[in-house]
């Protein structure tokens, strides 16, 4: 069988979407961390950790904990493929300035642990105990043709059977989370039309 998205969610715009259904919205129009907080609380996430990342983490975190408690066959071995334009921007403007206005120019260790956008990676598995290969890539664009070959590649090569991907992207305000579920089963054909619909 040839490989289908079988599940995937959207954070983007004070709402959450699973599988194309809004199951979260905030009519506040909150900003980000005010959102994100919320939605950790609504869907009852239960990571400690989560009010100490940066925004990035919490993105990333988020989306993939709502994706995945509703996936029954989350396997230690799942690929996890994530991609952004940013990087981890938004917090290294932090850092910097903490270097910038700190005493004697030392940085704030709380936002130093959170300069590397693979971070979010790292904590996507440790919460969801994955050993399986992972990646963050940095695009100008969201870039489906890269999600599809390396996904295809890995499952192919039988690295895994399944590969959570996605776009992460948030810079200031602006942020927008779509992840995804690929395996060979009966899902959406994983295409590049279909991702650009997706997203």
């Amino acid at each position: 069988m040839k490989n289908n998205i079988v599940k995937y969610c959207n954070i983007k715009n004070n709402e959450v979407f699973l599988d194309g259904k809004s199951i979260f919205h905030d009519e506040e129009k909150l900003d980000f961390n005010e959102f994100i907080k919320k939605v950790y609380k609504n869907f009852e996430m239960e990571y400690p950790k989560f009010y100490k990342m940066d925004p990035l983490c919490k993105l990333a975190v988020a989306g993939s904990s709502i994706l995945l408690d509703q996936f029954e066959e989350v396997d230690s071995e799942m690929a996890v493929i994530l991609s952004n334009k940013s990087s981890c921007i938004d917090i290294d403007i932090v850092h910097q300035a903490s270097i910038s206005e700190g005493n004697e120019g030392y940085a704030s260790p709380a936002n130093f642990v959170y300069t590397l956008p693979n971070i979010a990676l790292g904590e996507i598995s440790i919460k969801y105990k994955l050993r399986s290969e992972n990646s963050f890539f940095i695009f100008e664009d969201f870039n489906p043709d890269f999600l599809i070959d390396y996904t295809t590649s890995l499952i192919g090569l039988k690295k895994t059977n399944q590969v959570m991907c996605g776009w992460v992207e948030i810079f200031k305000n602006e942020y927008n989370a779509f992840l995804f579920i690929v395996k060979a089963e009966k899902g959406i054909t994983f295409n590049k039309e279909n991702l650009l619909k997706l997203i």
